[in-house]
């Protein structure tokens, strides 16, 4: 049948790649935060990897296994147990009917995922089953998980070869690091020279104000030339604005469709799971590259995937 949830945690959500297509009516694309770890955890139970997982953030989700099914977390380290025994995250677990998955508070990182072999049996919505919460659409009733909420899983039976073999050394997938990578963003021009070399500078943190949404930095201000207001104009994942305070905002998966702050750079989205991962007081610095960097680094992410998945698909 499915999993009961017997806790919620803190924000637990269904996310799958994202819902694109539909910018232009003001839906945003939503989507897992740290997409790569998604990815991860649903190839390691034989999923597309942009098959729809649980996201968890923060205080992961206790939940009770409704029938037998093949499980993987990834992403945040949240001291996981079944049925009180620890658990590896980055690998693939046979759980039975009855069984108690316990996630507890993130020790490294702040959003785990949890895939099931064959996906959870949700509708999808404009092509996806990602939870927005802000219109109430998709994932599980268009909102976050509540205790005693049930969700199904589309096979009731999973049938993944060799689950002892699929597991993965986290220290390697794991996103970690303090450089965020940036190209030049459409308004770069709009700040002074002072003020691209504060960006590239210094060491920003980020703010409890953080969310699915856009993660917000203090630190020095970013000096523009005539202010940073702009007409409203289309917002990027990664998209950095700066508003008038003059701290960054990083535009993330449930970010706003148009935006009228100027963007002095765009963060390389094979960093935005770095970004997705940290937590409130920890720090980013930002790095330019040229845009040929960020596609053959685009590119590889791309093929990591892959080499992933032919571990078991041969």
């Amino acid at each position: 049948m499915g999993l009961k949830f017997l806790t919620p945690g803190m924000l637990t959500t269904v996310q799958d790649a994202g819902r694109y297509g539909y910018q232009a009516s003001g839906f945003g694309t939503s989507g897992a935060a740290d997409l790569f770890s998604m990815r991860i955890a649903n190839i390691l139970v034989g999923n597309d990897p942009d098959e729809a997982a649980l996201e968890m953030t923060m205080l992961g989700a206790t939940v009770a296994f409704t029938s037998d099914a093949v499980v993987a977390l990834t992403g945040a380290d949240m001291d996981a147990t079944l049925n009180g025994t620890p658990v590896p995250s980055y690998a693939a677990i046979a759980v039975a009917k009855g069984d108690v998955l316990k996630c507890g508070f993130a020790k490294t990182g702040l959003r785990a995922y949890l895939a099931v072999a064959g996906g959870f049996y949700l509708k999808p919505v404009m092509n996806s089953r990602s939870t927005n919460l802000k219109v109430g659409i998709g994932g599980y009733l268009g909102r976050a998980a509540k205790s005693d909420d049930l969700l199904f899983f589309n096979s009731t039976a999973p049938k993944v070869e060799g689950i002892a073999d699929r597991k993965l050394d986290r220290n390697r997938y794991f996103p970690k690091g303090e450089v965020v990578r940036v190209v030049k963003g459409p308004q770069y021009d709009a700040f002074t020279e002072e003020g691209a070399r504060t960006f590239f500078g210094a060491t920003y943190t980020l703010t409890l104000d953080s969310d699915r949404m856009g993660i917000k930095l203090d630190g020095p201000a970013i000096e523009s030339r005539n202010g940073s207001d702009i007409i409203s104009d289309g917002i990027p994942l990664g998209g950095i604005q700066i508003p008038k305070s003059g701290k960054p905002i990083v535009m993330i998966a449930d970010r706003q469709t148009t935006g009228g702050y100027a963007k002095i750079a765009t963060a390389l989205s094979v960093d935005i799971p770095l970004l997705a991962q940290k937590k409130p007081g920890e720090t980013v610095k930002f790095k330019a590259v040229p845009l040929w960097i960020a596609h053959l680094l685009y590119r590889f992410r791309r093929h990591q995937l892959k080499r992933i998945q032919r571990l078991w698909n041969r």
